[in-house]
């Protein structure tokens, strides 16, 4: 059920349950031009150079969606991934190559304004991207894990101390960078815990 729009960019929704991909394409219309994958071999097959930014589901059957994400960035796609997944993250997100994560089930206004907020900006500032894309697995894990779990970790410890550098960088070249941060802060990403 794609939405025919030329000027509208382009979204790949991959998931293997097809009413949840279909749902998230009904959330998108109007705005997004969308295309569904219902499964990660579809989605290898139909992102191209067309694609805009891409939703994807992490846990599938015939191909997960971590490998997906690697195979994309492999073959040189910098489009926006947002991982939209029932899976609890984990430090193991920490090296992925993902520009945000949400949690499901996730609202129409959280997709739209997630997506909003990386194809507008996409590629614009590779600081930008990687300061957000940063700040978007740190928050996701603060949420999900306990603190002395974070403590420990060396590699979310060193993200933490390059996310904070960044944003005294961005903070001293950008006018509206508090504004900008605020905005991505306000995203639900789905965390269930009260922490």
């Amino acid at each position: 059920m794609p939405h025919e729009s030329s000027t509208a960019p382009n979204v790949l929704v991959v998931d293997d349950e097809e009413d949840v991909a279909e749902a998230y394409a009904l959330k998108l219309r109007g705005d997004y031009n969308t295309e569904l994958a219902f499964g990660g071999e579809a989605a290898l097959e139909k992102a191209d150079a067309t694609t805009d930014a891409m939703l994807l589901d992490r846990r599938m059957p015939d191909i997960h969606g971590d490998e997906v994400l690697e195979k994309l960035r492999d073959r040189g796609y910098d489009f926006p991934i947002i991982m939209v997944t029932a899976v609890d993250p984990d430090l193991n997100i920490l090296e992925m190559d993902f520009d945000d994560y949400l949690c499901k089930p996730v609202d129409k206004g959280t997709l739209r304004k997630t997506l909003d907020q990386h194809v507008d900006r996409s590629g614009t500032d590779p600081k930008l991207d990687e300061f957000f894309s940063l700040l978007s697995k740190l928050s996701v894990l603060e949420s999900e894990l306990q603190p002395s779990e974070l403590e420990d970790d060396e590699e979310f410890q060193r993200l933490k101390r390059r996310a904070v550098k960044l944003s005294e960088e961005l903070r001293e070249s950008m006018d509206n960078f508090e504004e900008i941060v605020e905005t991505h802060r306000s995203v639900d990403r789905g965390s269930r815990s009260s922490l």
